[in-house]
């Protein structure tokens, strides 16, 4: 709530070694905190955390390994963080990965961590472990493995049966985090265990102290000594740094803007939080303020907008408004979610999403960095490097006092010298351009009020700004600046400043001292530069025009429009975890640098021919510049700067086209066939479900897929009966997560479809389907097919929506008892005691050429019919698996994005599964979309050998179904300094024994 005209008291949040404000100092709360810190590296107070002592601005990435199975690539990802001016990656562990089995860990190969771990050490990053148990992050089951829908015991509750469940996987994951503990020389400094405990159904005594504790407990036996952090997504404070169950350090959740990419334009009334300084200081006055997880792009549902319409509400506006906003209220710990999505492969995803992970966020599913969010990132990451009076800034409410115009609202960070002002339209999602004047406190020339030399500052449509005032710049004292900061540096011999403002705004920075003879625009024009009675004032309206002025002889300031500040780059030294000395102006992307005696020597990509500008940190006498390996023509001008091109070539390659690659296709719904024999399938024998959160059936023995240990994808069913030649109708209900479908057919008759839509009360289907007359005496059997979307989450306590069954929840044959069908069912061959280790236990489904394992490379294609591909199509309802096989030779040096996109105009529903090299890359519905191309990393495809591609293609209803057009994509080339990508591993087909 805003206060017009009402100079507000700050609001000092409590030390852990004492308090302030006339509070009395709470020793037992002190003594606790300070009981809590188990080790001496990372430690804490109400300010910041802080390693080894040196306080440290945690801005941080949400990224998950498990969304992306190349692990040579994860280096690249976190580099591309790095560059930004990230300092800390939050990333969660998918628990249903790893132990698909109970009772059987496996953390290996494209699951195994210590790749991440190393990449992080290498890119210079900490990392924030998120092992949950539960960790929702929109994974089937919420990372719940699918064995729990049968544990006899209430999920995420002290339930012994539940707690026993977990105690494998947390014994496990435990000891893999505490061996990458900074303790232990590893990159880990901070540990969430459960996420988002909030949420629960009324009547249930919540929160359970005795079960949080339990969690804890198990990650500390297992040698977890960094401190703990949770994520509430309201701020109820059930667990907090002061309650009976508490974690070190007090952390929330937000989405202010909400998941509406279908308006991106639209931003809600309610979307600017204003009261979280007050209620972080009463909930945790004695721990840094924590956003463990806060909005950085959205989540889509089938038949949703897409992640593109979402980076476009989420976008740098978005990130200008509402980040800043958090800083004004002191968040020092602050992680974005996604930072990089990536992508549901392997059936990875729930049921309320789709493939692609992408999420809008600042990196792309393809790992490129095009979006502007993504440069605005690199300019407010970058401030905080060198701007280390933020991390102890006492707040102050935001107030109108601090300006001449109600309709900007300014929030003052204040130490004993440094002032920051972080201004914002009062209306937060204002587009109109509002001047105002600013009210600046400063230690030697007491308040002023700027601009100076004009008459107004200007904000522009959804922005914010962070002014200060008693800024050092090495040893110089900006006064104040209007116009932000990007960066500085101190050399030897001069000292560099990067400023930015938005187009035709005015500025004004104030240098403390007066000017010298040397003082001079160097570049550009029109800058105003006059004496004040101790300082020099420079005013200047921001244009594309780039100007460099010299200030007290040795200060060189560029004013730069925001547009080219992102071009600019503060490279780290690898595996350092700040920055560099070097600043450079280079477009696309700077990975990392190093400085050796006379040899700079950078690592990047480029997408076009780019000039190199080195501003700052050259060496004096600079001989050698290399790029990539490869030294560069230079010039290196009076001033140090030194300039060179590096030429980007645009590659030569040639893509297959689809159309022409020679196919092969196969029936992958043999189960039609007149003999086709279900003897080795599974029974569905059980006359009670041990499903406790959904014991009552409807059915004489359970048809819940997971109770017989099928848990992914495409789910079949075949019901044997007799007829009695009175069978008119076949009523079944099936059910499969948001936008599934299922198929029924009687024999070889297809007798109907439930194709699915996206709304949410399409979860489960009633369908009554009319039969043809049957023979009496006679044997049929119905063959139902079901498309399992993933499990549900399990957010609400203790509602179990995890264990929400997938299959056949009811029937009724008429004229028929129930009992006179008898049914077998099957999924992934083998289901919890699934064959392929490498590729993990969701990335297989129930389809016959999956169970043959047809789907993986160098599948016995030699008797199958030749085909056009998914264009020829089917001209009845079935399912049909097409192959091929195709070469690449694609040139080194450059990252070529490459996706597999589905062309279609009409609506006719069917549903298809791409597979590369037998890993599951893509679920297409065609009538719900909204996905349609299919991003395939490098390491999953192999450019420089074989690849071999399938596509499954189920047509839903009369008159079939055909793809219109199935091509290959490339995306934006860039030329690049990243080292090889390695394969994941891709074994090759080889016969199942058992398989049916």
């Amino acid at each position: 709530m805003l206060l017009s005209g009402l100079r507000l008291l700050p609001l000092l949040p409590l030390a852990w070694v004492g308090g302030v404000d006339g509070r009395a100092v709470d020793t037992v709360a002190a003594a606790k905190v300070e009981s809590r810190q188990q080790q001496n590296i990372v430690t804490w107070d109400d300010k910041s955390l802080m390693i080894n002592g040196e306080r440290l601005m945690i801005f941080s990435a949400e990224v998950h390994p498990f969304r992306l199975p190349v692990t040579s690539l994860w280096l690249d990802v976190l580099q591309k963080i790095k560059a930004m001016g990230y300092t800390c990656v939050s990333f969660y562990i998918d628990w249903f990965l790893l132990e698909g089995k109970q009772g059987e860990f496996r953390a290996e190969g494209i699951f195994d961590l210590e790749p991440f771990f190393e990449a992080a050490k290498q890119a210079g990053l900490y990392l924030l472990a998120r092992p949950g148990p539960y960790i929702n992050a929109e994974v089937a089951g919420g990372g719940f493995p699918g064995w729990l829908q049968r544990v006899q015991g209430r999920l995420r509750t002290n339930d012994a049966a539940y707690l026993e469940a977990t105690a494998n996987y947390s014994a496990n994951i435990g000891r893999i985090i505490a061996e990458a503990q900074i303790t232990n020389g590893g990159p880990v400094i901070l540990y969430q265990p459960e996420n988002e405990y909030q949420s629960y159904l009324e009547g249930y005594e919540f929160p359970d102290y005795e079960y949080w504790e339990n969690v804890d407990r198990q990650f500390r036996d297992a040698g977890i000594v960094v401190p703990s952090i949770n994520n509430e997504a309201h701020m109820n404070a059930y667990i907090t740094t002061s309650t009976p169950a508490s974690v070190d350090i007090y952390g929330h959740d937000s989405y202010p803007l909400g998941f509406d990419c279908f308006n991106p334009t639209v931003w809600p009334e309610d979307g600017l939080p204003t009261d979280w300084l007050e209620l972080n200081n009463q909930i945790a006055p004695d721990s840094p303020y924590a956003l463990v997880e806060f909005q950085g792009g959205g989540f889509q549902p089938p038949g949703g907008a897409g992640f593109e319409a979402c980076s476009q509400l989420l976008n740098h506006e978005f990130e200008r408004v509402i980040y800043k906003n958090n800083y004004a209220v002191g968040a020092t710990i602050f992680n974005i979610y996604m930072t990089f999505g990536g992508t549901n492969w392997g059936n990875l995803g729930h049921a309320e999403g789709y493939s692609s992970y992408d999420y809008g966020a600042q990196i792309t599913e393809e790992r490129l960095v095009y979006r502007e969010k993504y440069s605005e990132m690199k300019l407010q990451a970058n401030f905080f490097h060198v701007s280390p009076a933020y991390l102890v800034a006492d707040r102050f409410n935001s107030s109108l006092e601090w300006t001449d115009n109600e309709a900007i609202t300014v929030t003052p960070a204040i130490t004993d010298t440094t002032k920051f002002y972080i201004a914002r339209h009062t209306q937060y999602d204002s587009t109109e351009t509002v001047p105002y004047r600013l009210k600046v406190q400063t230690v030697g020339f007491g308040d002023l009020t700027v601009p100076q030399l004009s008459d107004s500052l200007y904000l522009t449509r959804r922005d914010s700004k962070i002014h200060v005032s008693d800024y050092l710049v090495g040893d110089k004292n900006l006064v104040y600046s209007t116009a932000e900061i990007f960066t500085w540096k101190k050399y030897s011999d001069k000292t560099v400043l990067v400023v930015y403002g938005g187009p035709d705004e005015h500025h004004e920075l104030a240098v403390e001292g007066r000017g010298s003879d040397d003082d001079e625009v160097v570049e550009g024009s029109d800058v105003t530069v006059e004496q004040r009675d101790g300082y020099t004032i420079l005013g200047w309206a921001v244009s594309p025009e780039r100007k460099v002025v010299r200030v007290h002889g040795d200060l060189y300031i560029y004013l730069l429009e925001r547009n080219e500040a992102y071009n600019f780059w503060v490279p780290p030294e690898p595996a350092q975890v700040g920055t560099s000395s070097v600043i450079v102006k280079a477009g696309y992307l700077i990975r990392t640098v190093e400085v050796d005696d006379a040899t700079l020597s950078f690592v990047g990509d480029v997408n076009a021919t780019t000039t190199i500008e080195v501003i700052g940190g050259a060496p004096e006498k600079l001989e050698t510049l290399n790029f990539n390996g490869r030294s560069l023509p230079f010039e290196q001008d009076e001033r140090g700067v030194v300039t060179a091109t590096v030429e980007f070539r645009k590659p030569r390659f040639k893509l297959p086209s689809c159309s022409r690659l020679k196919w092969k296709k196969i029936d992958a719904l043999p189960e039609l066939q007149p003999d086709y024999s279900d003897d080795a399938w599974t029974v569905a024998d059980l006359k009670e479900t041990p499903n406790t959160a959904f014991p009552d059936l409807r059915t004489p023995t359970s048809l819940y897929a997971g109770d017989y240990g099928y848990h992914t994808r495409t789910l079949i069913y075949r019901g044997h009966f007799t007829a009695n030649g009175g069978e008119s109708t076949f009523f079944i209900q099936t059910q499969g997560g948001m936008a599934f479908g299922s198929s029924v057919w009687l024999d070889d008759k297809f007798i109907g479809s439930f194709v699915g839509d996206s709304t949410w009360e399409s979860t489960n289907a009633n369908s009554t389907y009319e039969l043809p007359a049957l023979e009496k005496g006679r044997q049929y059997v119905f063959t139902v097919v079901i498309d399992n979307m993933g499990l549900n989450n399990n957010y609400v306590i203790p509602e179990e929506k995890q264990k929400i069954p997938r299959g056949i929840l009811d029937y009724e044959l008429e004229g028929h008892p129930k009992s006179d069908i008898s049914w077998k069912l099957t999924g992934n061959l083998g289901g919890e005691n699934y064959l392929d280790k490498d590729r993990g236990p969701l990335n297989e489904g129930g389809l016959f050429i999956e169970r043959q394992g047809y789907h993986l490379p160098v599948a016995p294609t030699k008797y199958w019919d030749y085909s056009k591909g998914p264009t020829e199509g089917l001209t009845k309802p079935g399912i049909v698996y097409y192959a091929t096989s195709f070469d690449l030779n694609l040139p080194t040096g450059y990252d070529i994005p490459i996706s597999f996109e589905f062309v279609n105009t009409t609506a006719v529903a069917y549903r298809a599964q791409i597979f590369v090299n037998g890993y599951q890359f893509g679920t297409y519905v065609n009538h719900i979309g909204p996905q349609s191309r299919y991003p395939v990393p490098q390491g999953i495809l192999n450019y420089h050998g074989t690849n071999y591609l399938g596509v499954t293609l189920w047509a839903m209803e009369e008159g079939g179904a055909k793809v219109e057009g199935f091509e290959i994509r490339v995306g934006t080339v860039t030329a690049t300094g990243y080292g090889n990508i390695e394969m994941a591993p891709t074994p090759a087909w080889k016969r199942r024994e058992g398989a049916y």
